[in-house]
């Protein structure tokens, strides 16, 4: 088992054993979809029900998982993309996947471009749509002329149950919205079957439901450089909260890393970041902004990251920047349990 996938398994232990106790009524299931350890908790179920519903929420991960591959041949996204690099002839797209562009086009909007899932083509080029990450021959030139086409989320036209791009180059990849769409998905699931706590654990991306029995569900937030938490905190019904980091997806040369986030200006990867973890109120797409929001506000320049976090509506937000030096929003500073002595910070206004 590889680096990234210890780090998720020891965070996801940590979060079992925080919410463990006794003989309570948890059911826990665990599977790994999108790259990732996936653990669904239900509180207050009978094992038969929890296990049924939990196995549904999993396979439901699964079949997102296989209809929004980047790289895998005739996933839904693969053919949208092999369409728009044909031209500008529109293809039929599922009402599921429309709505995924519309809302991801929102936030590209949002975030000045600093999130935008029509790079895919950069993040091949860095070796980043395969299942193992190692250290590649840099081509400084195709990633200039990648960058120059400049793709864009608006390129792409919806309109009649059909889609195409004005730009060729335009390469979806969903890797930083899937998981967080995914915790709504299955939040609204639950709901809907009447499970009233539950906390649904994507690699990190974490949604509440409810409660653990008398308490609020207590997460905690990966060290970017440690194995284990840096921080925990309580996370109330409907919150969640996600980390965007540069320790699962990367790789070295000459003794630099290089991570998977990208910033779609210059082509390269966030190089002033560590990690970015951002808590995220009750909402129409909390979930899915819980893994949006972290990827500008990574991608900013270090001046520009309280304005990024405004402009994604996040209040809440910790930065590990790349001396390790941790910033912390004053709405995240006091709901945060450090879980080591005299952290040394530095409060955003």
């Amino acid at each position: 088992m590889n680096k990234r996938l210890w780090r998720c398994l020891g965070l996801i232990f940590y979060v079992l054993a925080l919410i463990s106790c006794g003989r309570e009524p948890l059911y826990q299931n665990q599977g790994y979809v999108f790259g990732t350890l996936v653990d669904v908790s239900i509180y207050g179920e009978t094992e038969p029900r929890a296990r049924d519903l939990s196995n549904h929420v999993l396979q439901n991960f699964q079949g997102l998982h296989d209809r929004l591959h980047a790289w895998q041949a005739g996933s839904d996204l693969d053919q949208l993309n092999q369409a728009f690099a044909q031209g500008q002839k529109p293809v039929p797209v599922s009402a599921e996947l429309a709505a995924i562009i519309t809302q991801a086009t929102i936030f590209s909007r949002q975030s000045l471009g600093l999130f935008n899932p029509a790079i895919g083509g950069l993040i091949k080029q860095w070796g980043f749509q395969r299942d193992e990450f190692t250290a590649i021959n840099i081509n400084a030139e195709a990633i200039a002329a990648l960058v120059q086409t400049q793709p864009q989320m608006s390129d792409i036209v919806l309109k009649d149950d059909q889609a195409f791009s004005k730009n060729r180059a335009v390469k979806l990849d969903l890797g930083g919205y899937a998981k967080g769409y995914a915790l709504d998905q299955a939040a609204a699931y639950l709901r809907s079957q009447g499970v009233k706590n539950a906390l649904i654990n994507i690699g990190g991306n974490i949604i509440a439901l409810g409660q653990h029995g008398k308490k609020p569900w207590r997460v905690g937030i990966q060290h970017p450089r440690k194995p284990g938490p840096i921080a925990t905190l309580d996370l109330a019904d409907g919150w969640a909260i996600g980390t965007s980091g540069d320790y699962q997806r990367y790789f070295t040369v000459n003794g630099k890393r290089y991570c998977h986030i990208i910033d779609p200006r210059n082509g390269y990867p966030a190089q002033n970041t560590q990690a970015v973890t951002v808590l995220v109120p009750p909402g129409e797409h909390t979930g899915t902004l819980s893994d949006v929001a972290s990827k500008p506000i990574f991608v900013a320049e270090p001046a520009n990251r309280i304005a990024m976090a405004k402009r994604m509506g996040i209040d809440g937000f910790m930065v590990i920047d790349a001396h390790g030096k941790i910033f912390v929003s004053a709405a995240l500073a006091k709901r945060v349990q450090w879980t080591e002595p005299n952290v040394a910070l530095e409060k955003l206004q």
